[in-house]
């Protein structure tokens, strides 16, 4: 058993605690910027500037966290945010969901290609990367946050939170290690191969889709998860990303065959 014993701020000013979850996702939008303003100077990217990719990485922040927000406010936990409005921009209370981020940052992106005459599929295969770098950390946080643990059990590597009863699976860590080997995965992907635009952004989706389904049945629901079938509405959602993600590979290799 493993005790936990983690400080889940990251460094204080003054008064101002800066915690690991919100420096993560600072970070990873200062890290997308600084490759997308590098795409924009090698014109990697048809059509996007370096004006550009500053004002579609503030709109990518604006999407995917309202998104984020609102998909947990309204999917998981509907009646304490519709009697408690105010609660929904609290931020700090905590409360996202990545199923809703995704969503968020890909409509985001798919409006700002349309607008800017973009691909969309290069742009996103640009930043697969630094996001799935961006949900590791991520959920490494999570951990620091003594948050979204797993179910409870007695496996030798169990950790005791302080805030759940009992020995808990670290689910947090186990998302860590399988969304670090899909950043692998793409990793080699890009440097061994030119793969056809969209290959890198539908691969993450499918294979996170799978795995988040997978890893899913060890963490703990979460309050007021209305589960359907047995499953949870956080593994729904990630069935249909697989499925998504699926059907984007067969339409890609039927194309292929009639060119």
């Amino acid at each position: 058993m493993i005790i936990w014993d983690t400080n889940p701020v990251a460094f204080s000013l003054g008064p101002v605690e800066v915690r690991w979850y919100g420096l993560v996702y600072a970070l990873g939008f200062l890290l997308a910027y600084a490759i997308l303003r590098a795409a924009a100077r090698h014109k990697s990217i048809g059509n996007l500037t370096e004006k550009g990719a500053e004002d579609f990485i503030l709109w990518l922040m604006l999407g995917s966290i309202l998104a984020a927000r609102l998909a947990y406010a309204l999917i998981y936990q509907p009646a304490y945010y519709l009697a408690n409005p105010l609660e929904i921009p609290a931020l700090w209370h905590g409360g996202l969901s990545i199923h809703g981020g995704l969503l968020g940052a890909a409509l985001v992106t798919l409006w700002f290609c349309r607008r800017h005459k973009v691909s969309f599929h290069r742009l996103a295969d640009t930043l697969v990367l630094p996001l799935a770098l961006v949900i590791v950390f991520g959920r490494m946080a999570n951990y620091a946050n003594a948050e979204l643990w797993g179910r409870a059990t007695d496996v030798a590597w169990c950790v005791q939170f302080p805030t759940a009863q009992g020995c808990r699976h670290p689910s947090q860590i186990y998302e860590a290690f399988y969304t670090y080997a899909l950043f692998i995965a793409l990793l080699v992907m890009r440097e061994t191969r030119r793969w056809r635009d969209g290959t890198l952004f539908w691969t993450f989706i499918t294979l996170y889709g799978i795995l988040r389904f997978i890893v899913t049945f060890y963490r703990e629901y979460d309050p007021g998860d209305p589960a359907v079938l047995g499953l949870s509405i956080g593994q729904w959602l990630s069935l249909f990303m697989a499925a998504a993600g699926a059907v984007w590979f067969l339409r890609s290799r039927r194309n292929t065959k009639h060119k």
